[in-house]
């Protein structure tokens, strides 16, 4: 009998615990789910006889180190930031770990202890980061097999809504962490492309994005994701001359969502006083300058250009964000409550599903002709 332990019963978790529990009779598994809400862990499990739920807080050391000892393996589905306590905990007791998450720098410094113990910190283990590494890796080492040159490399993904329940004017409904979502991009983007790095501040990164196609699935919007530049020594293409990693979204998105951008919407660094008794007509005035007479809509149009345009203002007045409903949430930062009003919106309905889009491109030189591979959705 193997024992799992799963600590997070977010929206990813979903999949990922019903798999484990298909497949618990017959590889004689038994999974733990452990979460801050006792009722998202159970929601998990469904009463299956090889899943147990209960209520796990991070803060409580000594729970956690209970939990660890009794398993033998952890999977972390918790927010990126606390992978670290838990790895360190599964170093100290000898336990294998898994997560979907990059690999961070305090990650990295568990990896000398965790080889001595025998034991697998496994990271970016999910769809992206995840599958995207090792079938990119696949064609890459099949290029260089054949005796080619890598001279570029594209991997683009993005989580959405499938096509038969996509019935918003944003195309786009929460399938992953919302938080992440209405985090993404901040920083600065980083790839290369012929020979020149590139970099995009997070105030601009939107404004920039591309279209590309995609079989016969349409053409979608894609913008660069963090730092591509480390992917040159991980897939051992040092020399390639451009090489970038992006996000996925629906014709239309980007510019509708550089507005919170430009706005200052999804700041997560500050609290806002007395963020409980604003509305969200008030919320998005905040960040507008006074005027004693013009209206919250048309000082948005002022201010932001961007939001003159018809169909991306549809968007943000679908939203709400000019309703008087009150936000309700105490001690909240800008992006919190941004968070709070996509959630009313973008839900998945209970019979709705995902879809993933994954496009590589690899440009290449073989035998003295430059060549460029189909491309892999």
């Amino acid at each position: 009998m193997k024992n799992i332990l799963v600590l997070g019963a977010g929206l990813s978790s979903t999949s990922l615990i019903a798999y484990l529990l298909d497949h618990s009779t017959t590889l004689n598994w038994k999974v733990k789910v452990g979460d801050l809400s006792l009722e998202a862990a159970k929601e998990k499990i469904k009463n299956h006889p090889n899943g147990s739920a209960f209520q796990f807080d991070l803060s409580d050391s000594k729970q956690l180190a209970k939990e660890i000892a009794n398993v033998d393996v952890v999977i972390s589905m918790l927010p990126a930031f606390m992978h670290p306590v838990v790895a360190k905990e599964c170093v100290n007791q000898g336990k294998h770990m898994v997560t979907a998450s990059y690999v961070s720098d305090t990650m990295k410094s568990l990896d000398a202890e965790a080889k001595a113990k025998g034991i697998s910190l496994l990271n970016e283990f999910g769809l992206d980061p995840g599958i995207d590494h090792m079938s990119a890796m696949k064609t890459i080492d099949e290029i260089k097999s054949m005796g080619g040159k890598m001279l570029g490399f594209m991997s683009n993904t993005g989580g959405l809504v499938a096509p038969e329940y996509d019935n918003n004017p944003w195309n786009y409904k929460f399938t992953w962490n919302p938080r992440n979502v209405v985090l993404a991009g901040q920083g600065v983007a980083q790839y290369q492309e012929m020979g020149q790095v590139k970099f995009i501040p997070y105030h601009r990164l939107y404004s920039r994005a591309f279209t590309v196609k995609v079989l016969d699935m349409g053409e979608f919007e894609v913008y660069p994701n963090r730092d591509s530049l480390k992917y040159k020594t991980i897939y051992s293409i040092e020399n390639i001359p451009s090489i970038m990693r992006g996000t996925m979204r629906k014709k239309g998105y980007s510019k509708a969502w550089d507005v919170f951008v430009q706005l200052g919407a999804t700041d997560d660094t500050y609290k806002i006083p007395d963020s409980e008794n604003l509305t969200y007509r008030s919320f998005i005035n905040s960040f507008l300058a006074y005027h004693s007479t013009q209206a919250v809509e048309d000082k948005l149009k002022q201010e932001i250009a961007i939001a003159n345009d018809p169909k991306i203002f549809e968007k943000l007045k679908w939203l709400g964000i000019f309703e008087e409903t009150k936000v309700g949430l105490p001690n909240a930062s800008p992006a919190q409550i941004v968070q709070q009003i996509l959630e009313k919106k973008w839900i998945l309905d209970p019979n709705d599903k995902d879809m993933i889009i994954m496009q590589h491109q690899f440009d290449y030189e073989l035998k003295g002709k430059k060549r460029k591979l189909p491309l892999h959705s």
